[in-house]
């Protein structure tokens, strides 16, 4: 496509729109739609930026603008994507040089990622912020009856300010299932460049258990992504995935025209149709090709599409055309295609011929 070509800055960054804020994971999404579409030099461009950006200890910030940190937290779902959007890349080109010049940034963010990790197995959405430089902290207040000049005893140790406890972890179950895909994806690429990680496998095989089997982990969400995440992700599969699917249908697919974003808004969204339209394809479910129909009316004139649209009072809203929502549509489409590169993408375990069964939903 283009249209998310021309939005491309000079350095290989992909902003939502031109002039607009840039998230990894969607800068990377949105250069997944480039190389469906043929653009490789451009997708190419895309993952090295990400290279020249990435933080010391391996990770991104959450948002940029302009070639500026405008969010400085960490998210690890976005840092970790990467292994996706560099596979897909080698995948669509037959490239394994661009494995080989990725890897050292797809193994620094998932050594970051893993960092996150609970005892469950479970992955934290963010890393924690770190505590403020000692010198936020107000001083202690001098004890009764003691003036502020008054010398301490020789022996008294002046108590040490208290810092306040770090906010426990969160973690988010969409986030946590595309987190699943690329550890995945990222054993795969290092199995193709000589490097072999296991540990990596065993982390998803952990963070799948979790997702299919505590559920009061994750922080409960109105959102439709939560409801297809895991199954598009491979963290939930065969009959467990075709039940998930039966049982929220109608919470969240309004016939006609799409996926709402959450379920208690009249608002169906472009990216969630074509998410939702891409792990149905890629299930063989033939309701794949109507989800893409529905969306057609988002599409303007220049091939891209709007976000979304309020149904209740008939509008598009809002007023924008993001980059990843058409990536998401490419993917989609390639899917139906049957397109190799999406599905050995999105079916990891499918390029990790182990020895033994030792995958629990192999």
């Amino acid at each position: 496509m283009t249209w998310i070509a021309s939005v491309q800055e000079p350095s290989g960054a992909i902003p939502w729109f031109p002039g607009g804020q840039l998230d990894p994971w969607n800068h990377i999404e949105a250069a997944m739609g480039l190389d469906v579409a043929g653009h490789h030099t451009e997708a190419a461009a895309a993952y090295r930026w990400l290279a020249n950006t990435q933080n010391p200890d391996g990770s991104w910030y959450a948002e940029y603008r302009d070639g500026q940190v405008t969010d400085p937290a960490k998210d690890s779902n976005f840092t970790a994507y990467i292994a996706v959007g560099v596979l897909h890349h080698a995948l669509s080109t037959r490239d394994s040089s661009f494995l080989r010049e990725l890897w050292p940034t797809v193994e620094k963010a998932i050594e970051f990622v893993l960092l996150l990790r609970s005892p469950e197995g479970a992955i934290q959405w963010r890393a924690a912020q770190p505590f403020p430089p000692p010198n936020h902290f107000p001083l202690p207040s001098p004890p009764p009856n003691r003036s502020s000049s008054t010398p301490l005893h020789p022996n008294h140790t002046p108590p040490t300010p208290l810092q306040e406890a770090p906010p426990p972890p969160l973690f988010l179950l969409t986030g946590c299932s595309s987190i699943h895909q690329s550890l995945l994806c990222a054993a795969a690429i290092a199995k193709r460049v000589n490097s072999p990680r296991p540990q990596w496998i065993s982390a998803a095989a952990d963070l799948a258990t979790v997702i299919r089997t505590r559920p009061e982990l994750f922080a409960a969400k109105p959102h439709s992504m939560d409801w297809y995440y895991p199954i598009l992700c491979a963290a939930i599969t065969g009959s467990e995935a075709a039940q998930r699917l039966s049982r929220d249908w109608d919470r969240f697919v309004v016939p006609g025209l799409g996926v709402r974003c959450v379920f208690d808004q009249p608002w169906v969204t472009g990216g969630e149709t074509a998410e939702l339209a891409l792990t149905l394809a890629l299930q063989g479910d033939a309701r794949a090709r109507q989800l893409l129909t529905d969306i057609e009316v988002l599409r303007h004139s220049d091939g891209s599409y709007w976000t979304g649209y309020q149904f209740a009072n008939h509008v598009i809203w809002p007023e924008e055309r993001t980059t990843w929502t058409a990536g998401a549509i490419l993917l989609a489409t390639a899917a139906l295609s049957d397109d190799p590169a999406v599905n050995a993408t999105f079916k990891p375990l499918s390029l990790l011929s182990q020895g033994k069964n030792s995958y629990p939903i192999e």
